[in-house]
């Protein structure tokens, strides 16, 4: 079989400040012809750094050493002209986030052919009729209309679409996907991952696929490497990696799955939240005069309750209105309909009694590095709401940010460090505390665990309910990741397209769900299959 990347004691540390940091150490991996080989592990633990390196894309602090040969020819030291032949042409990549990565002031048919120019010289009507080709094959629907759209235009699924086509314009022997669908919604996941099965069969592609999520390693990767701190710790077969895992990191990362029921709710609990027919439109202006001609329809009709300790999961995809829902709950966007918040419509609530109001409302967002301000520092950001709100008499604010530190597991003596000193889980940490410390009743998360890692998120679950069984709160628990859901929730509405099109108890939306939709929302968080039921 023909070898295309082989990796041998692969050693990459990155110099900063006089500090020397030690990302990959003596890492050895290879890819044969038409292989899936995953690399699996959680953030820090090398595996982007290690595929970016084999065509020299680490910046200048990076030091490099080690062999990689892609065919035979060596990569590590090869001259800029070399690795420009081979990047893009054939080791193509696609990355996590695809909104950063592609230009936002260029429209997808711009961007394609510059790639087509760039790597193959390749212009005009034929460059034009290769763009609608490569768009057909990675199934955008209506090509044509697409090509003068600009990134922002279009869904996460896809975009991620279109940098898929990117990076098979020019026909590559490797494909590295770095991350391709952990923003995506578990549909359009699903989707993502069948097209890439079967690119790489009709292509004869190799592919590599970095991810956190065992699940989709299971279901696509022919071999599997773990790392683990810079270190490929195990590797193997997919069957033998998830039957007989050997190593300690493997097993915990086999196990961490969140699981588990949610808290037991009071039969007494009073009810904390509630809508009826809660409208979210926002006006079309047009004109001059900016004359109302159409409504976007957020919302249509929400109704909801949630009692103390109890957990509403709200899930749908991209664009189903999840969040506006929880925003108007908030009174942070307008609606209109009433919202009950212990016992009292809200409606009418405005200046100081809205703001009075928001110490018991609170949110927890997806992105806890850009929730975050990075110029302030862990102590400052957690305080920031009792600087908002008061102080209660005779208490001492590092004090209470050091009690709540210590509720959400992170050490006081780091209060003084700023964001960026912290990893992901601790950040989402502080952010829960910044929530927490001033003790409210309802709380929004809005996707707080999609861009954790899978250890992470099962330790952010088991916090959240742990507050939740203390101080009896109310949450409103967003996500498109189902099984997170399954273990927090108590009751789920599904939501399409501003519909809620399915409501019902934990167990009745998940044992036996109702519609094809929230079928298909099923079978494509628990099986990863294609999901044909419903057009997405």
């Amino acid at each position: 079989m023909t070898r295309i990347i082989d990796v041998q004691n692969l050693e990459v540390s990155f110099s900063q400040d006089g500090k020397k940091t030690h990302a990959v150490r003596n890492a050895s991996w290879y890819v044969d012809q038409g292989e899936t080989v995953a690399i699996v592990g959680e953030s820090g633990s090398g595996k982007s750094v290690s595929a970016l390196s084999i065509v020299g894309l680490l910046p200048d602090s990076a030091a490099v050493t080690g062999s990689v040969r892609y065919r035979d020819e060596e990569m590590l030291g090869a001259a800029e002209a070399d690795l420009r032949r081979v990047r893009g042409n054939d080791i193509s990549f696609i990355f996590q986030e695809p909104m950063t990565s592609l230009n936002p002031l260029h429209t997808i048919r711009k961007q394609l052919a510059e790639s087509l120019l760039l790597h193959q010289g390749v212009r005009g009507q034929i460059a034009e009729d290769r763009i609608l080709d490569l768009l057909h094959k990675v199934g955008i629907r209506d090509a044509e209309s697409r090509l003068n759209s600009y990134p922002h235009q279009l869904s996460g699924g896809q975009r991620q679409r279109v940098m898929i086509a990117m990076a098979l314009s020019n026909k590559p022997d490797l494909l590295i996907a770095d991350e391709p669908t952990t923003a995506l919604d578990v549909t359009i996941q699903a989707q993502i991952l069948e097209l890439l099965a079967d690119l790489k069969e009709t292509e004869g592609m190799s592919l590599v696929f970095i991810t956190h999520d065992l699940e989709i390693v299971r279901k696509f990767a022919d071999r599997v490497y773990v790392m683990q701190q810079g270190e490929v710790v195990e590797e193997g077969p997919v069957n033998q990696i998830f039957t007989a895992p050997a190593h300690p990191y493997t097993q915990t990362l086999l196990s961490a799955a969140p699981s588990g029921d949610p808290v037991e709710v009071a039969a007494e609990a009073q009810e904390i939240i509630s809508t009826d027919d809660l409208r979210i439109w926002f006006p079309i202006y047009q004109g001059l005069l900016r004359k109302t001609v159409g409504h976007v329809k957020a919302v249509n009709a929400a109704t909801i309750s949630v009692r103390q300790g109890e957990t509403l999961g709200i899930v749908g995809e991209s664009g189903s209105g999840k969040t506006t829902l929880a925003l108007a709950i908030m009174r942070l966007i307008k609606s209109e309909g009433p919202i009950v918040f212990l016992g009292e419509d809200i409606r009418s609530r405005r200046g100081k009694g809205l703001r009075d109001l928001r110490k018991d409302m609170q949110i927890v967002f997806q992105d806890p590095f850009g929730s975050l301000s990075p110029r302030m520092s862990a102590m400052q950001i957690i305080a920031e709401g009792l600087q908002v709100h008061g102080l209660p008499e005779g208490r001492d604010a590092r004090e209470m940010v050091a009690e709540i530190m210590l509720e959400v597991g992170l050490d006081p003596i780091m209060m003084d460090r700023y964001p960026h000193e912290f990893s992901g889980g601790q950040r989402q940490r502080i952010a829960i505390a910044r929530a927490m410390i001033l003790r409210p009743q309802l709380v929004v998360l809005d996707e707080p665990t999609s861009a954790l890692d899978m250890t992470v998120q099962v330790q952010i679950v088991d916090l959240l309910r742990d507050l939740q069984r203390k101080y009896g709160l109310a949450y409103l628990f967003i996500s498109h990741d189902l099984k997170v859901v399954r273990a927090l929730s108590h009751k789920v509405i599904v939501m399409r397209n501003g519909d809620i099109v399915e409501a019902g108890s934990r167990q009745e939306i998940f044992n036996a769900p109702q519609t094809d939709y929230t079928r298909a929302l099923m079978s494509a968080a628990f099986d990863l299959s294609a999901v044909d039921t419903v057009e997405i």
